[in-house]
């Protein structure tokens, strides 16, 4: 097979590759980033690169038109080498860097009875160990054993080859005075077993001295990490970034459909693994602490997320019977998954339920409560997936939907992720108003608008529903084009404009368009026909549930009156709503800090019984309803009639910013 030199514009040097190659194997390979937001299926058109010598043949090209094909337009991920080729590529998608800040950080409670000698696997032993004399010739390995018999009443450790290969020179480093470092199973009973030697440290520290371990939260849109100083219990600083995987794929189906190619498992592996070594980085400059002083990790995140962390196939997830190729993972050590951390230090990543109920909810339900309280509890953590618990400490049911990247801002147009630039809140006055139709908002950062994000989606939505821009079918009402601007026929349909181009840092009108209100539409739908389903499956009314605790980062933003209003949630008393914030990363940290609840959140993964909603008819039909605003039934949300038989005037709304 030929050998073709593929040359990009943005490269130092071309590439050869053999015939066949598809395009955006030839720009890794030269070190050239084109996205692949829907993991290589074509569909996106974000892959789109311009071939200005050379030819290729096009598997598909959906999304390009003639005029663009003529130009030599192709998408790189179903476009193969068939010559020498020059590729020019369009300035890329910039996945901007999203470290928490005080919007996203959270204050979490230390438990009152935490103390790390009783509680915390992690140990630590100072030592005065013995040295060797002419008369004692004991090698340096039993003199440490039989140290640590004798103080700790540890009777059998386990010891790593480059712990065993630096043990005499850090044994004689300070005349025979270490600190021990050691990681344990702790029994149910308090009892410890497998007692693992992570690291030998010269001299002694104090109590004083931070114990430092790592609590991860591998979303599919956001990775978070918090360092935690583990003697006191304490979060020493929270960090937050994008995953740098979203550039293969938006969502877990089109990742699990990246991984399945020859090098695509391995390259997602890395980016997630880059990401979280990115974030130790920062959150160790926040806290003066060194990463190679990190002793332990807890990870949760959703079953995709885990699979593709791990290297493990994941392709099993998304085809029916839809089943993992695990929920309960064994311990490793971070230098077996390149984590830059201590290479001997323990990573525990918790277990799952099922193929789209992770140990992102596991973490969720922990760190609620719910299966501790008598309390009818439905739990929502409103993601790509849309995962729901429904229960109390009786008795646990969950399930899980394709919501969709919608409310991540995927899918629609101008939608955008929380960062500086996303219209977060959108007020739209009444048609009986001075200026009908007019919309105000608000920005993050304060600054000129560049799209909208998850939360501002939603309230834009519920105004557009209230005021009549969209009817109950979410059509943009064009009759309304005389009477405002905003509404008019755009590229991709009827559109309604919430910020003009003069306005906008990017210079082009922020618009929403038919098919985006179809997208989020799908998205709500989903999530809402999930949890009536769910609760359908064990004869409980919704009316009847005692409390909605609601995790995610982004659910923590939801305005409940305009997630009611658009069928997101359901109607019910506000004072039952509850935004935890990212649960995933708060379940993760407790069971950091305490055994107990590493205990416990195994059981609560046993306990819960997940149903597959593709194998219940009855989700299609829910799903259908829902597809209105709010919903088919009316009689299900009478806050929202009321609130369209009110004249739709501002009378407060907040200054544009």
């Amino acid at each position: 097979m030929a050998d073709h030199s593929v040359t990009f514009d943005t490269a130092r040097q071309a590439v050869q590759v053999p015939t066949g190659t598809l395009v955006s194997e030839a720009a890794r390979l030269a070190g050239v980033e084109v996205g692949q937001p829907c993991g290589g299926q074509g569909r996106c058109g974000r892959c789109v690169v311009q071939v200005t010598s050379g030819v290729v043949r096009r598997r598909s090209s959906l999304r390009l038109s003639p005029e663009d094909i003529s130009q030599g337009y192709a998408l790189a991920c179903q476009s193969v080498v068939e010559g020498d080729l020059w590729v020019t590529v369009p300035p890329q998608e910039k996945i901007e860097r999203r470290l928490t800040t005080d919007r996203t950080a959270v204050e979490i409670a230390i438990p009152q009875d935490y103390d790390p000698n009783v509680h915390q696997t992690l140990r630590r032993w100072t030592l005065n160990i013995n040295p060797p004399r002419l008369d004692d010739q004991t090698d340096d390995l039993s003199r440490l054993q039989t140290s640590l018999r004798q103080k700790a009443r540890i009777e059998d450790i386990h010891v790593s080859l480059s712990t065993l290969q630096n043990l005499g020179s850090v044994l004689r480093t300070d005349e025979w005075q270490v600190t021990a470092i050691l990681d344990a199973q702790v029994q149910i009973d308090g009892h410890r077993v497998a007692e693992r030697l992570i690291t030998l440290i010269p001299g002694h520290l104090t109590d004083m001295d931070p114990l430092w371990g790592i609590a991860v939260d591998i979303g599919t849109t956001t990775v978070t990490c918090w360092l935690v100083d583990l003697i006191t219990g304490e979060v020493k600083a929270q960090v937050a970034e994008y995953n740098s995987q979203i550039s293969r794929g938006e969502d877990v189906i089109s990742r699990i459909i990246f991984a399945s190619t020859d090098t695509g498992r391995l390259e997602l592996q890395q980016r997630v693994v880059d990401t979280i070594n990115q974030l130790v980085i920062q959150a160790c400059k926040r806290a003066n602490a060194n990463p190679a002083e990190i002793y332990k990790a807890t990870i949760a995140g959703n079953s995709t997320m885990i699979h593709l962390l791990l290297g493990i196939p994941a392709t099993s997830i998304r085809l029916s019977p839809f089943i993992t190729g695990f929920n309960q993972a064994p311990q490793f050590t971070a230098g077996q998954l390149g984590v830059s951390i201590h290479p001997n230090a323990t990573v525990d990543c918790l277990p799952g339920v099922a193929s789209y109920v992770g140990a992102d909810i596991s973490a969720g339900v922990l760190a609620s409560r719910m299966d501790e309280t008598d309390k009818l509890t439905l739990f929502l953590d409103v993601g790509t997936n849309g995962e729901t618990v429904l229960g109390s400490r009786e008795w646990l049911v969950t399930c899980a939907c394709s919501a969709g990247p919608a409310f991540e801002g995927a899918g629609v147009q101008f939608g955008m992720r929380a960062t500086k630039g996303a219209i977060e809140e959108v007020w739209i006055s009444g048609p009986g108003s001075q200026h009908p139709f007019e919309p105000n908002f608000r920005v993050i950062g304060s600054s000129k608008p560049s799209g909208i994000c998850g939360s501002g989606l939603i309230s834009l939505l519920a105004e557009m529903f209230l005021t009549g821009v969209v009817d109950k079918s979410g059509n943009i009402n064009l009759a309304l084009a005389p009477v405002t601007p905003r509404i008019r026929q755009g590229e991709h349909g009827p559109e309604y404009v919430v910020a003009w181009g003069s306005e906008t840092e990017h210079g082009k009108d922020i618009a929403v368009s038919t098919v985006d209100v179809d997208n989020l539409k799908r998205a709500k739908a989903a999530i809402y026909a999930g949890f009536t389903v769910l609760a359908q499956s064990v004869g409980v009314p919704l009316e009847l549930v005692d409390q909605i605790l609601i995790g995610g980062s982004f659910g923590k933003y939801i305005n409940v009156e305009k997630a009611v209003q658009i069928g997101l949630l359901p109607d019910m008393p506000w004072d039952r709503f509850q935004f935890l914030g990212n649960t995933s990363v708060q379940g993760a940290y407790y069971a950091l800090l305490d055994w107990r609840n590493r205990h416990r959140v195994r059981d609560i993964a046993a306990q819960m019984t997940y149903i597959e909603l593709s194998a219940d008819n009855s989700f299609y039909e829910a799903f259908t309803s829902a597809m209105f605003l709010p919903h088919t039934n009316l009689d299900s949300f009478p806050s929202v009639v009321a609130a369209m038989l009110i004249p739709q005037t501002l009378t407060a709304s907040p200054p544009r910013k």
